[in-house]
């Protein structure tokens, strides 16, 4: 019969163990050790509640990637225009919506505690006149494989 109990939940990862306590212990310790690497491959929320916005971590290729982690990666964190493509691009990629929004970039923007754009429209707008994005009306944008080659992405 288990003399100790532990439950743990790391984003999405849970944890429930029952045993003695030395072996508990062992277990944990394990289990402490890898939790880095656990919260990574288990995010808490692929998407925002309620918001269809990816929370600071989405997956990419079925390995997960932090928009702000994204936005280093691809050399966009000061140049606005950039910033909005690459997040863009992040936010198919993580959601796997054809479209998006400028609302829906600036809210994972927000999500991801990232400084927000000036002006997202007029981001959009200087993306699309180089070709690296399309608008579709109103159901928003997506970004070109120009607008993705651009990234390396």
């Amino acid at each position: 019969m288990a003399d100790a109990k532990i439950e743990i939940k790391v984003g999405a990862f849970s944890f429930i163990g029952e045993g003695t306590e030395t072996w508990l212990s062992g277990e944990l310790d394990k289990l402490l050790a890898k939790l880095p690497e656990l919260v990574e491959i288990a995010p808490q929320d692929e998407v925002g509640e309620g918001t269809g916005v990816p929370a600071a971590n989405g997956k990419k290729n079925g390995k997960l990637g932090s928009l702000p982690n994204f936005l280093k990666e691809k050399n966009a964190t000061t140049n606005q225009v950039k910033k909005f493509l690459a997040t863009a691009v992040w936010l198919h990629d993580t959601t796997g919506k054809e479209r998006v929004t400028t609302g829906e970039v600036s809210k994972a923007l927000k999500n991801s505690s990232q400084n927000k754009l000036t002006n997202p429209s007029d981001a959009l707008n200087q993306n699309v006149g180089k070709g690296l994005a399309e608008k579709d009306g109103d159901n928003g944008f997506f970004v070109t494989g120009p607008g993705r080659e651009s990234l390396g992405a």
